[in-house]
C-alpha cells in the first residue's frame, strides 16, 4: 500500500469517525426538556415526536453511512477498480468513450445502490412520521427525469472535460474552469424556468393581500420582483419551505403551498423579506463566486494529479489514464473538500443571521419571523438543541432556537 493509498483510507476512515462522533454528541441531546420560547408551541407529544423523528434519521443516517464506507472499501481492496477498468476496455472504444463508459458504469453503480435507502427514507420513515405524499409514480418519474437531466447536461460537460485533460496538455484545467462556468452560469439561468417545472408546477401567486403585501415590501427594499410563484411542495411532503433562485431579470421567489397554507400574511412576508435579504446582501452573487472558485482550484489539482501514476497504484489499476485519476483524485481530494464544507457551512450560517436581521429590521416586526420560525419548527419537526460540533459539521442553517434568541435582541 503506497502512500496515496494511505492518505485516502486515513481520509475516509476519518471523516466516517468525525461524523459518528458527531451522530453520538447529537443523540446525546434529544433528551432535554423543551426550551422556553417554545412552551405554548410544542405541546409535550409533539416535541417528543419531533425527538423520536431526529433520534431516527441520526441513526437511519449512520447506518448509511456505514454502508457506503463499506461498499467503497470493499470495492477497492477486492480490485473492483481494475477489474471495471479491463471490462470496458475490451469494447476498445477509444480512449474518450471508454473514460465516459467508466465514469458513467461507477456513477449508475452509486445511484443503483442509495436507491433502496431513498425509498426506504421516503416511503418508510417520512410516511411513519407524516410527512411523505410522494407517490410510486412520483418517484419513479424524478428518478427518470434527473437521469435524462445527468445524461443531457452532465454527459456533454464529462465528455468535455475528459477531451480537454486527454489532449490539451498543460492548460487543460484552465479551459475546463471556463467551460464549467459557462455551464454553471446556464444552468443557474434556465433552472426557474425549464429546469424545476419539469418536477413541480410552479403558478403565480393569485391577486389578494398576500401578494400586496409582498409587492408593497419588494417596493420598498426596491427589490425588483419577475415572479411570486406558489409551488407544489405538497406534491412529495407536507414539510414547507421557501427559497429563490435565478439571476438578473429571470430571478423568481418560490413560495411551498404548504407554507401558505400553514401561515398568515405577516409571517409570509417575513420569509419571503429573508430571502430577498440573501439577495440585498449580495450573497447569492457571493455563492456563486465562491462555486466558481472552487471549481477553478479543484480542476487544477485535478491537473497536478490526474497522470500520476501513483495514484493509480494505490488502487491496483494495470493501466493509468485520465478518466480513472478523475475518480482517485475526488477521493484524495476528500480531506480538502472536507474542510471546504466546514468553512461554507460557518459563512452560510452567518449569512443566515443577516437575512433574518434583514427582515426584522426592514418589516420592522421581528415577532412576525420568530413566529415563523416557531411554526416552522412544529411542522417540519425540527431538532431545537443539536449538539455544536454536530451543528459545525452538518447545518448550512443555524439552528432555530439561536435564530429566535438572535431575533429577540434585536432593537427594531
Amino acid at each position: 500500500m503506497n502512500t496515496y493509498a494511505v492518505i485516502i483510507l486515513i481520509t475516509l476512515l476519518g471523516e466516517f469517525f468525525l461524523n459518528l462522533i458527531a451522530d453520538l454528541l447529537n443523540m446525546r441531546t434529544l433528551s432535554g426538556p423543551l426550551p422556553g420560547e417554545f412552551a405554548g408551541v410544542f405541546d409535550a407529544e409533539a416535541y417528543r415526536k419531533a425527538q423520536r423523528y431526529a433520534e431516527t434519521r441520526l441513526e437511519f443516517g449512520l447506518l448509511t453511512s456505514t454502508i457506503s464506507l463499506s461498499v467503497t472499501l470493499v470495492f477497492w481492496f477486492a480490485g473492483g477498480f481494475r477489474a471495471l477498468d479491463d471490462f470496458v476496455r475490451q469494447w476498445h472504444p477509444g480512449v474518450i468513450w471508454t473514460g465516459m463508459l467508466y465514469i458513467g458504469i461507477l456513477l449508475l453503480a452509486r445511484s443503483v445502490l442509495s436507491l433502496p435507502f431513498s425509498i426506504y427514507s421516503i416511503f418508510v420513515i417520512e410516511e411513519r412520521f407524516g410527512f411523505n405524499t410522494t407517490t410510486g409514480k412520483t418517484f419513479g418519474a424524478d428518478i427518470a427525469k434527473g437521469l435524462a437531466l445527468a445524461i443531457v447536461i452532465g454527459g456533454p460537460l464529462l465528455l468535455g472535460i475528459l477531451w480537454l485533460f486527454e489532449f490539451a496538455g498543460s492548460i487543460a484545467w484552465f479551459y475546463g474552469w471556463i467551460v464549467g462556468t459557462i455551464v454553471a452560469l446556464f444552468i443557474q439561468f434556465i433552472a426557474p424556468t425549464w429546469i424545476m417545472p419539469l418536477f413541480n408546477k410552479f403558478t403565480p401567486l393569485p391577486d389578494g393581500e398576500l401578494k400586496e403585501k409582498i409587492v408593497s415590501f419588494a417596493g420598498s427594499v426596491d427589490f425588483s420582483l419577475k415572479e411570486i410563484a406558489v409551488m407544489d411542495g405538497s406534491k412529495r411532503s407536507s414539510k414547507s419551505n421557501a427559497f429563490f433562485t435565478g439571476f438578473g431579470k429571470n430571478k423568481r421567489i418560490a413560495l411551498f403551498d404548504t407554507l401558505i397554507a400553514q401561515h398568515t400574511v405577516p409571517e409570509l412576508v417575513a420569509v419571503l423579506a429573508h430571502e430577498i435579504g440573501h439577495y440585498k446582501k449580495k450573497h447569492i452573487v457571493q455563492s456563486m463566486v465562491i462555486g466558481i472558485l472552487h471549481t477553478g482550484v479543484m480542476l487544477y489539482l485535478l491537473s497536478l494529479f490526474v497522470g500520476n501514476e501513483r495514484l493509480s497504484d494505490a488502487f491496483s489499476m494495470e493501466h493509468p489514464s485520465v478518466y480513472a485519476g478523475m475518480i482517485f483524485f475526488g477521493m484524495l481530494f476528500t480531506p480538502l473538500e472536507f474542510l471546504l464544507s466546514l468553512l461554507l457551512h460557518a459563512r452560510s450560517r452567518r449569512n443566515e443571521f443577516a437575512a433574518d436581521r434583514f427582515a426584522a429590521e426592514t418589516t420592522k416586526d421581528p415577532k412576525s419571523m420568530i413566529d415563523a420560525l416557531k411554526k416552522l419548527s412544529v411542522h417540519n419537526l425540527s431538532h431545537l438543541t443539536p449538539h455544536p460540533f454536530y451543528v459545525a459539521l452538518n447545518y448550512s442553517h443555524p439552528p432555530v432556537l439561536e435564530r429566535i434568541r438572535a431575533l429577540e435582541e434585536l432593537e427594531v
